[in-house]
């Protein structure tokens, strides 16, 4: 279970990289273009966030606290954004932003703040190997 949960991590990062590589992304519809792009930001990072999170809290022998498991896994995400962006300045027809990271974060605080603060994920120790609250 693990080891899918990682590759989930894993292949959900390359999705981002490879949107990333695009040259040039334009949906052709018009100011909705943006707000459709900047949507995507948030929710990708929010998912990756997530994914860390399940990953990290069923990895291991060492149990941590939900608010340390959402802090690693928010700081995992932030560091992926950072490094998307930088890697988009060597991508034709596409610019690194500190905008897109600041929107990028967006989606990780508000993964972090639904960990913290409601069971929408249940911690991890209260999980079944299946993946169900006991």
């Amino acid at each position: 279970m693990v080891f899918i949960q990682w590759l989930a991590v894993v292949m959900w990062a390359k999705l981002i990289y490879y949107l990333s590589d695009i040259p040039g992304i334009d949906m052709g519809l018009g100011i909705w273009d943006f707000f459709v792009r900047k949507s995507a930001h948030v929710f990708e990072f929010a998912y990756l966030t997530a994914l860390i999170y399940l990953a990290l809290g069923n990895s291991g022998r060492v149990r941590l606290s939900r608010r340390a498991l959402a802090l690693i896994s928010g700081v995992a995400a932030f560091i992926y954004a950072a490094s998307d962006e930088i890697h988009q300045f060597y991508v034709p027809n596409r610019h690194g932003s500190a905008v897109d990271v600041a929107i990028d974060l967006l989606g990780i605080l508000i993964v972090c703040r639904l960990i913290l603060c409601k069971d929408i994920f249940p911690h991890v120790r209260g999980m079944t190997r299946g993946g169900m609250a006991k």
